[in-house]
């Protein structure tokens, strides 16, 4: 905000001339709106508070840099990295600027503080890192800053860990540190009592995966590690810390689950989790008969990677409302999802950071929801989506701070459709590439696919960005919505000002869900040489590995 002082001249005078009372007076009003218009104009300049790193993961780090003032939010925070004893910085992406504000309509309401936040991303396991912030307010306020933090190690077996071989009567007498190799049987229903320790987990794991449980109970449990065993049935983590589920067959109407007071530092990798919810358009969405959670957890500083994930409601999904604890800094990267009924991934009511990476999603009625992002940045990035029925991202009730970034969507219908009434801001949504077109008129439990264009995206603040971005609609005339701006070609002005239009042979092989009743199998999304850079690959990238490893 600018103020500009309009005041009175103030002649010189002497005794003869002037009242030194009313002198007085002018002097006093004049000292008093200067230094009422310097506190107006401070508003706007930032002071810097407190910085923290809460809950480093195994790749990412997480930084929040409490502020004042800033009330027209342009403040901005350069970031540069470098591994301990390393001369050179690398560049990371800036930190977003989150005004302070509260959720709406959701039970109970959650607030969030004014500050700078943001991630840095794809670090190594285990390593310290100086991280450099160079805060910037053309309105006042300048300040850097080195941090120092450190990624989580690997959760793996201590190196010199006690290796034994067991069966069900000795899984509650294992310690610290050991290894207890199961042989194969029927190990019905268990609950694990007893905890690791930091750099002593207890395993327990089977090197066949004919070790057999009905129901794994590893409810308030600290460093404890499930690897390589079949579960027909729930996994129940409720309340724990530092535990991995690993390389496990799980098959199940509930496959993961971790209600309140949720997990935290957990780890749930290169698992196959398959349920019960067949691919029928009346059972979809929030409303349809499809319960069933793939991985359903509350909690912060989980990493959920490499998994494969199919017929459930909700593939990998949060708590919501008051079923929540703060979630925040959760890593879902490189799963392989499909038969999604409601979300292939439900990132709802995340605080911040928590970073959707390198997904391929096929085969969903919602890609990825945020409904909503408390604030935030979560980030939803390099993530590929191929034939859903509704919608890839579902921003409903009023989230901020979701930041989207080089995902790739093909689907049946609007490519990015966004259909709230209830409107999300703070929102970046720039270098994707969405292709959309001719859809058949099913409907899915009465939702639709859209109209066919290339994005129509309506109720939005106006804080929101829409740049960079390449659109397609196959089989029909191209057309789109943003806002109150109905478009047939590209670029824009007040949004898509380098948006632009391509076609479906943007890809190199490209294929279209004519047919979204079918069950697709995963395509390659990769751009054929010498296209645009958008989209979730880079030229000449070989694809990335989603689901199990080898």
């Amino acid at each position: 905000m600018r103020y500009t002082q309009v005041m009175p001249r103030l002649r010189s005078c002497d005794a003869r001339r002037c009242n030194p009372a009313l002198s007085l007076t002018m002097l006093r009003s004049f000292l008093l709106l200067t230094s009422f218009t310097a506190l107006l104009q401070a508003t706007d300049s930032t002071t810097p508070g407190e910085i923290s790193t809460p809950f480093p993961t195994i790749n990412h780090l997480a930084v929040e840099w409490q502020i004042d003032g800033d009330d027209n939010l342009n403040a901005t925070c350069a970031v540069r990295y470098r591994q301990a004893g390393v001369v050179t910085w690398q560049d990371s992406m800036d930190l977003r600027r989150v005004p302070a504000s509260a959720s709406q309509e959701t039970k109970p309401i959650i607030t969030w503080t004014n500050r700078l936040s943001g991630s840095v991303f794809d670090l190594k396991p285990g390593t310290a890192y100086e991280i450099e912030l160079s805060l910037r307010d053309p309105d006042g306020g300048e300040a850097t800053r080195i941090i120092q933090a450190s990624t989580r190690p690997e959760p793996v077996a201590a190196k010199d860990a006690v290796i034994k071989s067991g069966t069900k009567a000795d899984l509650n007498s294992v310690k610290p540190g050991q290894v207890l190799l199961l042989e194969d049987g029927d190990y019905g229903a268990v609950r694990f009592t007893r905890d690791g320790e930091p750099g002593s987990p207890i395993v327990y794991r089977s090197t066949s995966g004919k070790a057999v449980f009905s129901e794994v109970g590893m409810t308030d449990r600290k460093w404890v590690y499930l690897e390589g065993v079949t579960v027909n049935g729930p996994v129940r983590m409720n309340n724990t810390d530092h535990c991995v589920v690993r390389r496990c067959r799980i098959n199940a109407q509930w496959g993961i689950k971790a209600y309140k007071p949720g997990m935290m530092n957990g780890c749930i990798e290169d698992n196959i989790i398959t349920g019960i919810q067949p691919w029928e358009p009346e059972i979809m969405g929030a409303s349809g008969d499809n319960d069933g959670e793939g991985i359903q957890f509350t909690g912060s500083g989980n990493v959920i990677r490499h998994n494969r994930v199919t017929g459930f409601r909700d593939c990998i999904s949060h708590m919501e409302d008051d079923g929540a604890v703060p979630q925040m800094c959760n890593d879902i990267l490189n799963n392989d999802i499909s038969t999604g009924l409601d979300d292939g991934i439900e990132a709802d009511f995340a605080l911040h950071n928590c970073r959707i990476l390198r997904n391929r999603l096929t085969n969903c009625f919602v890609g990825i929801s945020s409904q909503p992002g408390l604030g935030g940045p979560n980030y939803f990035m390099r993530n590929v989506m191929f034939n859903l029925t509704y919608s890839a991202f579902k921003l409903h009730r009023f989230s901020q701070g979701d930041v989207i970034l080089r995902n790739t969507v093909v689907k049946a219908g609007d490519g990015l459709g966004i259909y709230t009434s209830e409107p999300f801001d703070h929102a970046l949504i720039q270098h994707n590439l969405f292709i959309g077109g001719k859809a058949p008129t099913t409907k899915f439990n009465g939702f639709s696919l859209g109209r066919g264009r290339a994005v129509d995206v309506q109720r939005f603040g106006k804080h929101c960005v829409f740049d960079y971005n390449a659109y397609a609609t196959h089989g029909l005339p191209f057309e789109g919505k943003i806002g109150s701006w109905t478009f047939q070609k590209l670029p824009g002005k007040d949004f898509e000002a380098h948006g632009m239009e391509v076609a479906l042979d943007v890809l190199a092989n490209p294929v279209f869900p004519d047919d979204p009743m079918r069950l697709y199998e995963p395509p390659d999304l990769r751009l054929k040489g010498g296209s645009p850079d958008v989209g979730a690959y880079a030229d000449d990238e070989a694809l990335p590995i989603y689901g199990p490893r080898p």
